[in-house]
């Protein structure tokens, strides 16, 4: 791991600049997986604010679940705490474009936690909630009764990609997310050095995933990566309209 200061000047892979004020909070996304599927533009329009575009690659639209475990997430003048700053989590998320700003839309966040999931809740705005998950070095499940969500996985991790596919990028190098909360919208700026992807061999797989006309039970995703993880720096959210 590299110092913050180390991580501010690795730019070169950003698409835009990073922003002139100082940065908030500090966090580590490790363990990454990826899940990508493929969804048709119009299971989206229902999920999406109305002032956000869908991203779309090759004239495709995206969705991806993402399970990971949280570490030392903070604010920038305190320490982490373990019990509160480590979690694992889940979130849902489409590719969507704000005035040439491309970023993600967060359709479901879960974490492990209850004291996590509600500290984040409240000081992001994000809709985290609370599930039940257990991880395993090539393993991952996690249950929501309330929502009736599940996801279980078993999985080896294989190669480093060395030379990744647009789509690869796409899906994963992403610096901004928005937020639409009591009908305003909001921008999370983010920096992390470029993502190191893993293929990753899936040996079980099965999800649960039903949010309107969005149904994910059952379907084996697109696409798949595993990345050790990245070092994440956030800024306070902006209000966009």
């Amino acid at each position: 791991m590299g110092t913050i200061a180390e991580l501010l000047q690795q730019t070169t892979h950003r698409p835009w600049e990073l922003p002139t004020t100082g940065w908030s909070y500090y966090q580590e996304w490790n363990n990454a997986l990826f899940f990508h599927w493929e969804v048709p533009l119009e299971l989206l329009q229902s999920l999406v604010p109305s002032n956000l575009e869908v991203d779309l690659y090759e004239g495709k639209a995206y969705i991806s679940l993402v399970p990971f475990t949280m570490q030392k997430i903070r604010p920038k003048y305190l320490p982490s705490l373990a019990f509160v700053s480590d979690f694992h989590e889940i979130n849902l998320r489409t590719y969507v474009t704000y005035e040439g700003k491309p970023g993600v839309f967060f359709i479901s966040i879960e974490a492990e936690k209850s004291l996590s999931a509600f500290l984040s809740r409240m000081l992001s705005g994000l809709p985290y909630k609370k599930s039940t998950m257990v991880r395993t070095p090539k393993g991952y499940t996690s249950q929501n009764k309330l929502q009736d969500f599940r996801f279980s996985a078993e999985y080896e991790i294989q190669e480093v990609i060395v030379v990744k596919t647009g789509l690869d990028r796409f899906l994963t190098e992403r610096y901004s997310l928005y937020l639409e909360r009591n009908g305003k919208l909001y921008r999370y700026q983010i920096h992390h050095k470029e993502w190191e992807l893993r293929n990753v061999r899936m040996d079980k797989f099965d999800s649960k995933y039903i949010i309107n006309a969005l149904n994910l039970e059952g379907k084996v995703p697109d696409l798949m990566h595993y990345s050790e993880g990245v070092q994440v720096i956030a800024w306070d959210r902006e209000v966009l309209s």
